[in-house]
């Protein structure tokens, strides 16, 4: 979810690249350097179910792998479509809300707002932000030093620009970025309920395609009931035959942490009708306790506004140094 919802504008990514790309750069040998992971989320729309197994999950796990983690609520970016300005800072505490209930522990990860934790010099540059979107998104990367960055397999070449920009500016002027690398992340493909053919999406105009964290049991149970499947009721894992049915399985797999064999044999004797209601009440019971805690945090907007300043005030203090040096380097002070 993360790189992927801050990296949709794919053909400015393969431009840009192509404008800096000039003759290939020789890698030069890292010195040894803290590691440093970074990763973004945009604030609007509701994580749904492939969100949570495919991203924030392995942002969880990483806070306990790594030493330094930054995770971004990146507002500059959802503001390229326009927004409401209440509902963009609702949906900011919304997302800070869902991310600390689903494990975020600002204890062991810095959690910020992006537009919050710019330095002074750059608060005036929205503009120019929007109008470089892939250049934005490299900078978010390269401010922090962030030597890895949680990305799926479908996502790896979005950190070409990001890499080639690093390599070139060491190139000029001396061994200063670090080349980031990616984590390739176990993304699970949870595909659309009512469309196996496609990923699960959070602008699907089918709303029963997509499960969404929040949703209640009765909507969780609905779109289970109305999910494609075919016409053999037997339940079987064969993603290339019978998307639909493979689709339930995987997913019933990742919720409740079990083998793809072990959740094939939990479906033995079922009918598929009966499998989509196994397959929903382990996502209800997977997200329960993530959604009361979700309530409980959004009753306490202090609390989330807190989290937010805390973070943006760690996340300014390691990209300030790393600014002023580049400002150095390059000859502005």
């Amino acid at each position: 979810m993360a790189m992927r919802s801050m990296w949709k504008a794919r053909g400015c990514w393969s431009c840009i690249r192509a404008l800096h790309k000039g003759p290939e750069a020789v890698q030069t040998p890292q010195k040894d350097a803290v590691k440093q992971v970074f990763s973004g989320i945009q604030p609007t729309g509701i994580p749904h179910l492939g969100n949570y197994l495919g991203a924030i999950e392995t942002w969880v796990r990483l806070q306990e792998e790594y030493s330094s983690v930054l995770y971004s609520i990146v507002d500059l970016h959802s503001i390229t479509v326009p927004q409401d300005p209440a509902v963009l800072q609702q949906s900011i505490l919304d997302m800070t809300a869902i991310l600390l209930a689903c494990g975020i522990n600002p204890e062991k990860s810095i959690l910020f707002q992006q537009s919050q934790a710019k330095v002074a010099t750059q608060k005036h540059g929205g503009t120019v932000g929007l109008l470089t979107y892939p250049v934005l998104q490299a900078a978010d990367i390269l401010l922090y030093k962030s030597t890895h960055v949680p990305v799926g397999e479908d996502q790896v070449q979005h950190m070409e620009l990001v890499q080639d920009l690093a390599r070139e500016f060491n190139k000029k002027y001396g061994e200063f970025f670090p080349v980031p690398r990616s984590i390739l992340t176990s993304m699970k493909k949870v595909k659309s309920l009512r469309d196996p053919s496609v990923k699960m999406s959070k602008s699907d105009p089918d709303k029963l395609a997509t499960v969404r964290i929040t949703d209640s049991p009765e909507e969780i149970v609905q779109k289970f009931r109305k999910a494609m499947t075919d016409f053999t009721s037997e339940v079987t894992y064969e993603p290339t035959r019978r998307a639909g049915v493979s689709n339930l399985v995987a997913i019933h797999a990742a919720v409740a942490g079990l083998p793809i064999e072990e959740a094939v044999q939990r479906g033995a004797g079922l009918d598929t009708a009966r499998y989509k209601l196994l397959v929903a009440d382990a996502v209800i019971q997977r997200f329960a306790p993530i959604k009361r805690e979700i309530e409980k945090l959004k009753t306490d907007r202090g609390h989330l506004e807190k989290v937010l300043q805390m973070g943006s005030a760690k996340a300014k203090e390691l990209a300030y140094p790393v600014c002023q040096e580049v400002k150095k380097l390059v000859g502005f002070l």
